[in-house]
């Protein structure tokens, strides 16, 4: 098995104490659904900067995530399809999924 770093994109977030509570909740059962394949239910991301190779630091990375998870899942594929359900999705987002390595 291999971990794998779910990246979030775009979204909406939820704007009334009411709409959070459900937002919270389909999260909660779509993390309950993947059990323990979860490593890290990770967090949103705020605001970015861009380092470059150059040293130049600019606003706003190209990626622009909006958060992440990490997972555990036999292969690429099926932690794609683990993606599917990711409540994300369901507000416009999208969802990257890379493997990752263990190298430190």
């Amino acid at each position: 098995m291999a971990n794998y770093l779910l990246a979030y994109q775009g979204g909406k977030m939820a704007e009334t104490p009411q709409e959070q509570e459900k937002a919270m909740a389909a999260w909660g059962a779509w993390f309950g659904g993947l059990g323990d394949a979860v490593i890290d239910g990770g967090n949103p991301c705020g605001a970015s900067k861009l380092v470059a190779s150059n040293g130049g630091i600019s606003d706003g990375a190209p990626s622009k995530i909006t958060g992440y998870s990490v997972i555990r899942a036999d292969t690429l594929e099926k932690a794609a399809a683990m993606a599917k359900g990711c409540p994300l999705l369901a507000t416009g987002g999208s969802v990257e999924v890379y493997e990752t390595f263990n190298v430190m």
